[in-house]
């Protein structure tokens, strides 16, 4: 008997004696499974568990098609209706979402008329903001652009494009922001241009952790193309007709004509198609709303692992104990992963990693142990103010501010915020200065 076990047990797995607890079927009864462990964080030892987390795609409900599918007429349903090749018009009117609006506060926008008279300005008017009137629907020249271009140069190198809009999209865009976008909140871990949150609030969740993981998205504004845009609108309520025309008047379209530094066209690539512009007051709500998926994602993955999860514009960080250091090697790419699934790019030279041997610093604050400005940043602006009282500010001024003692202020402010007996240092010698 002994051989015949074990040739059951080689081609069959049968048990090796009858003696041997016998392997409990499978019970189709859900309640009688066991319940599925959830990924564990590291353990105490400072190892990764064996299970690592597995990613588990979102299930994205797109903007919920409220009504039939948009209408074809032989004649316009209203003013500046879509065309359709067949010489007939779209209606793009059905679907609103009244419930939706009221939940958030928003104005009950339905045909362009609407929307102009909430404006208040001519419905011709609103179409021309958007390059109705223009060839392809885009300026063909600076002068036909709504938005002033400055190329800047960025302190890691390369140039980053400013697109200010001119006073009446300004205007347009302004109300834009209080009456529809500053209702709407945002996630709890983006802190960047939200009403009560900075960059201290930001910094203060990671302050006496064991380790802090860094990344930054490239071209975060100009990432956010049109399209997202349209989609943020509809999940508000807003018909297919309104969220086209509003993502049109928060969207930028570059000229073609637009000179490069140094004649490199190439650089203009990231801003062709219609994407936010950074410059305009609603972009930084938009494209909060626009992360609202990777800051859901990546605050599920640093809870999974024990960490922190925090988000300030376009600066990702988390951190945790001790007990998830060792956990890095999977929390690197899995968040690395999040980040391209929601259609964000990563800079390639600034992930990094920060441990308690070194300074750590979040958004410009240093968070070892509380938080707190760097020295090296405290004696530089000391030493500005004191060369202002011994050779007054017109030769500290090397960048030809026009508002010098404003940005020294500024600056002080800022280091007072982090540290108020350094920033009443440097108050004490900025009222020692001798202004022209």
């Amino acid at each position: 008997m002994g051989l015949l076990s074990f040739l059951k047990r080689l081609l069959f797995g049968a048990p090796a004696s009858n003696d041997a607890p016998a392997r409990s079927k499978p019970s189709n009864d859900p309640a009688s499974r066991p319940a599925t462990p959830p990924a564990s964080p590291p353990s105490t030892d400072g190892t990764a568990t064996k299970k690592r987390v597995r990613l588990t795609p979102m299930r994205r409900q797109g903007p919920r098609e409220r009504g039939q599918p948009a209408r074809e007429t032989a004649r316009p349903p209203y003013p500046y209706a879509f065309p359709t090749y067949g010489g007939k018009f779209l209606d793009l009117s059905d679907g609103t979402d009244f419930e939706r609006l009221r939940q958030f506060g928003l104005p009950e926008l339905v045909y362009p008329g609407h929307l102009a008279e909430w404006l208040q300005l001519p419905l011709g008017h609103v179409a021309w903001l958007t390059y109705r009137f223009c060839d392809g629907n885009r300026p063909q020249t600076a002068g036909q652009a709504h938005y002033h271009f400055h190329w800047v140069r960025k302190k890691s190198g390369g140039h980053r494009l400013i697109e200010a809009p001119k006073s009446r999209l300004r205007r347009v865009q302004d109300q834009i922001l209080r009456e529809i976008l500053d209702r709407v909140p945002s996630h709890p871990a983006a802190h960047g241009f939200v009403r009560g949150r900075s960059i201290v609030t930001n910094a203060e969740p990671h302050v006496g952790h064991k380790f802090v993981f860094k990344l930054d998205l490239e071209n975060f504004y100009p990432s956010v193309r049109y399209s997202r845009v349209v989609a943020i609108f509809r999940s508000l309520g807003y018909s297919r007709e309104i969220a086209i025309w509003l993502a049109r008047l928060t969207t930028s379209l570059i000229p073609t004509d637009l000179p490069t530094p140094g004649q490199r066209p190439g650089m203009l690539y990231a801003y062709f198609g219609r994407h936010l512009p950074q410059g305009a007051s609603t972009s930084p709500a938009i494209a909060n709303l626009s992360a609202l998926g990777l800051d859901i994602r990546l605050s599920g993955l640093a809870n999974a692992y024990g960490c922190t999860y925090t988000r300030y514009a376009d600066d990702l960080t988390l951190s945790g104990p001790g007990k998830a250091a060792g956990a890095l090697r999977e929390l690197i790419p899995l968040s690395e992963q999040i980040v391209r699934s929601e259609r964000f790019h990563l800079h390639p030279v600034k992930r990094r990693i920060l441990r308690r041997g070194q300074r750590m610093r979040v958004t410009g604050v240093v968070v070892n142990d509380k938080v707190n400005i760097a020295r090296g940043d405290f004696d530089r602006l000391k030493a500005i103010l004191t060369n202002c009282i011994r050779t007054g500010p017109e030769a500290q001024n090397r960048e030809g501010l026009p508002a010098f003692s404003d940005h020294l202020r500024g600056r002080i402010a800022h280091i007072t915020q982090l540290n108020p007996n350094r920033g009443a240092k440097l108050q004490a010698l900025f009222a020692r200065i001798r202004w022209p």
